[in-house]
């Protein structure tokens, strides 16, 4: 029985997982969003939401400037900055979690980030995810004015929405091509006709 044991094996070496999900972290910092598979968006997303506590939980010291910080904001700063390189070891990724990413998150007390299943992978029928981080409030009240274009998109979507997005406008542009042809076409016959 596995009580008490959090996180996945992957059948990796504990020196290759944390590499693997080290990597993942710091590509989804840079990226904002990754394609990977279910189980390692699932794991990911964990040690992603734990990182960027650290780095929000001292967002009050981050918003001072460095020479303005206290010692004690210094030293809470420094402390959460090595927390999150056990995590990510990448200095980029570090960097825009503490310059970007914590100032996004100040008023989300976690949740950090949402993972959206995408199907299975062709060649091997793994599935698949879309983990993202949530976008800042911020742009979510500039994207409401927007609000029904939103929900007529919503509805449209489902499962592989692009891709019946794609599709509606692929017959829409097929109709108006065909409307268009006839009219072409007609002369070309008139023509035809009367030669």
């Amino acid at each position: 029985m596995r009580h008490q044991r959090a996180g996945v094996h992957l059948s990796r070496t504990s020196a290759h997982r944390k590499a693997l999900f080290s990597n993942l972290v710091a590509a989804l910092f840079y990226s904002e969003r990754i394609r990977t598979t279910d189980a390692k968006a699932k794991e990911t997303r964990r040690l992603a939401e734990r990182t960027i506590t650290w780095a929000r939980r001292v967002g009050d010291a981050l918003t001072k400037k460095p020479d303005k910080r206290s010692n004690e904001e210094s030293a809470r700063v420094v402390h959460a900055v090595r927390m999150a390189r056990r995590v990510v070891r990448d200095r980029g990724a570090v960097t825009k979690l503490f310059d970007e990413l914590a100032p996004r998150y100040l008023g989300r007390h976690g949740g950090y980030t949402r993972i959206v299943k995408l199907g299975q992978r062709p060649g091997d029928a793994a599935p698949m995810s879309l983990l993202e981080l949530i976008p800042d409030e911020g742009a979510k009240s500039a994207s409401k004015p927007e609000g029904k274009e939103g929900k007529e998109g919503k509805e449209a979507k489902g499962k592989g929405g692009a891709k019946v997005e794609a599709k509606a406008e692929g017959k829409a542009g097929k109709a108006a091509k065909a409307a268009a042809e006839p009219a072409k076409k007609k002369p070309a016959s008139k023509s035809k006709a009367e030669k």
